[in-house]
């Protein structure tokens, strides 16, 4: 600092305000001194400003699977916020594995993270609350925290199932299979749920034979599509509780020469161009919005722990509509 303000002919107060984006320095001066910056290398030292400040400007995302195309807009849009509130974001997936998502979350609490976003895989987060105890702001997003209290922002998972399952009755169908992910996730239960209020709100019931929750590999997905199409008296309609779900049904789909309407939960690539009815989430607006209110708890509110839902939109593009074959 000394070299840059020697270099501008400042002082090193003027150097610290500039690099602080601080107010009482003029246009000019603050031109001489980013030139002098830029001229000699100079790099703010973080760790220093660390030990100053007790923050390091940076967020920690615990995601589930970064490959998931569904995390892609939430991930951009909480990088999107921090990088507006000068912060840094760091992420890493769970795999659907509590000890991982542990192990990562401690993790970056011990790299001294401000703040962490989660979207959990276990059901106990009772391992946080040291963390936030000492300051660490959390936010859970897409399902809740398990045995603590903290802000959550959530999908109408419930009522965008809810939706589908009563599109798919509107247009005829009576026997309507339901495939999920496993029955330990949120966000499965809640499909579910929802799928089963759409039936008994018509007073339909539902065969055990016509849900299937369980891992979304493909081949556990296949057979469960299989069994419910088969027999004497089959599904004429599936529904499919998330993305990967979606994909794999609408490939074994294809290749029946019975038409069986279909609503995905999730809109995925291309959807539009093949006609896949779907219950869309808004994944961005789920980061923007976790984010945002891990900021706020960061710049000092301490309002009780909210729940967030958001909405989901029924798409109708052609294959929920289809009317039932027999």
């Amino acid at each position: 600092m000394k070299d840059v303000a020697a270099r501008a002919g400042v002082g090193l107060k003027t150097v610290s305000r500039v690099v602080n984006g601080e107010a009482g320095v003029t246009p000019d001066t603050e031109r001489r001194v980013q030139e002098a910056i830029e001229a000699l290398g100079f790099r703010r030292n973080d760790s220093a400003r660390v030990l100053r400040k007790g923050r390091t400007a940076s967020i920690g995302l615990v995601l589930e699977d970064l490959a998931d195309p569904f995390y892609g807009p939430l991930s951009r849009a909480v990088e999107e916020v921090a990088r507006a509130h000068g912060a840094l974001l760091i992420n890493g997936s769970s795999a659907e594995d509590p000890d991982r998502e542990q192990e990562l979350a401690l993790a970056l609490c011990a790299r001294r993270v401000d703040g962490l976003i989660v979207i959990p895989a276990g059901t106990d987060h009772r391992y946080l609350e040291p963390e936030i105890r000492a300051g660490v702001a959390t936010v859970f997003v897409d399902r809740p925290a398990g045995r603590i209290d903290a802000d959550v922002v959530l999908s109408d998972s419930f009522g965008g199932a809810r939706a589908g399952a009563a599109h798919l009755i509107a247009h005829g169908h009576r026997r309507i299979g339901f495939i999920g992910d496993q029955p330990r996730i949120h966000t499965a239960v809640e499909r579910l749920r929802g799928y089963r209020a759409a039936m008994e709100d018509a007073d339909l019931a539902v065969d055990d034979a016509w849900v299937s929750l369980g891992s979304t590999e493909p081949e556990r997905v296949r057979e469960a599509t299989a069994a419910m199409l088969s027999g004497p008296e089959p599904v004429t309609a599936v529904f499919a509780g998330n993305n990967r779900v979606t994909v794999t049904v609408v490939r074994e789909l294809a290749g029946r020469d019975r038409p069986v309407a279909f609503v995905g939960f999730d809109d995925i690539e291309l959807a539009d161009l093949l006609g896949i009815t779907v219950i869309a989430q808004d994944a961005a607006a789920l980061g923007r919005t976790a984010a945002e209110r891990l900021f706020r708890r960061l710049d000092g509110f301490d309002d009780a722990p909210a729940r967030t839902v958001l909405d989901t939109v029924l798409i109708p593009r052609g294959s929920g509509e289809i009317p039932p074959s027999s």
